[in-house]
């Protein structure tokens, strides 16, 4: 804490150094105006070191956004700068269970889908499980301004939950994937909502907030599982249209291609069950995604 003091107070100095000597200049050599310009200058530039947004105009901050990003982009290795999501929609889409995913009962219970209905040319990225903890992941992600949702199981994540607060801190909304993973179906009621109801118990414990959004192990759930989910707070239930691994895409549609709206699923995996990194992951979900001419968006903004 001293070293961070002693940072902040030669940054302090700086600063203050950075405006005199500006509005002395100003004073010497242009009238008010000058030194209206000059102050205005040499505060955007106190702001843009603190990592504040630069002042300007709407357009000029886009501008500034736009090319910080294409810069990250070079940095991690994309052959393209992901291209940038419209803003959430105003009135949220109206979704309902996709054809053949219902379960006997399905009335009052959950949506299951793969695809949110909507005109935008966005995908949505989501990353299950959490057993690779990657710090250069989470760097990235940051750094590209990359949105995605994060479905955990506890028996993986509960040996460091600060990384995933950490994620959670950079605006990732963690949501439930139950306690241990297990195939859901072959399991009683009960044991159901003790998976799923305990994971959103733990993850109102440990990140201070009970998902309303649920993604069942395997992608595999019956009556039981959405009722048991229903009773614990959960809405939706979202599966996947498209799955990412650093080497390929893997496709559930017959024309292996992506649509408005549809779901990725990714795991938090390394090297030891893949072959590359996390990052290489991004890497390649990015080249697709961005040649076919699609923004990612944030799940949630559209649930």
């Amino acid at each position: 804490m001293g070293a961070v003091r002693r940072a902040r107070g030669r940054f302090g100095v700086a600063l203050v150094a950075v405006l005199v000597a500006a509005l002395g200049t100003a004073c010497g050599s242009g009238g008010a105006d000058t030194a209206r310009e000059q102050e205005k200058a040499a505060k955007e530039k106190a702001a843009q070191a603190l990592g504040a947004p630069a002042a300007g105009t709407a357009a000029e901050r886009a501008e500034r956004t736009r090319a910080l990003r294409a810069a990250a982009a070079k940095r991690w290795g994309l052959a393209q700068t992901p291209l940038a999501a419209p803003a959430a929609p105003k009135e949220k889409p109206e979704i309902e269970t996709r054809d053949g995913f219902e379960v006997a009962d399905h009335e009052g219970l959950p949506p299951v889908f793969t695809t949110v209905p909507t005109k935008d040319k966005v995908v949505f990225l989501t990353i299950d499980d959490g057993a690779e903890k990657d710090p250069e992941f989470l760097r990235m992600m940051q750094e590209l301004q990359i949105p995605y949702t994060a479905f955990l199981s506890d028996y993986l994540v509960r040996h460091d939950y600060p990384y995933f607060k950490k994620m959670q801190d950079a605006g990732v909304t963690l949501n439930n994937h139950t306690l241990n993973h297990r195939y859901l179906p072959a399991l009683s009621y009960e044991k159901q909502r003790q998976e799923i109801c305990g994971m959103q118990d733990t993850i109102q414990k440990q990140f201070g907030k009970r998902p309303t959004v649920f993604r069942p192990p395997y992608g595999n759930y019956n009556e039981d599982t959405l009722r048991a989910a229903k009773s614990c707070g959960v809405k939706s239930v979202p599966l996947w249209n498209a799955e990412v691994f650093p080497d390929r895409m893997d496709w559930r549609e017959w024309d292996r291609d992506l649509h408005p709206g549809d779901i990725i699923l990714s795991h938090f995996r390394g090297r030891e069950d893949w072959k590359g990194s996390m990052p290489d992951m991004i890497r390649q979900v990015m080249k697709t995604v961005t040649a076919k001419g699609y923004a990612v968006a944030r799940l949630e903004d559209y649930l």
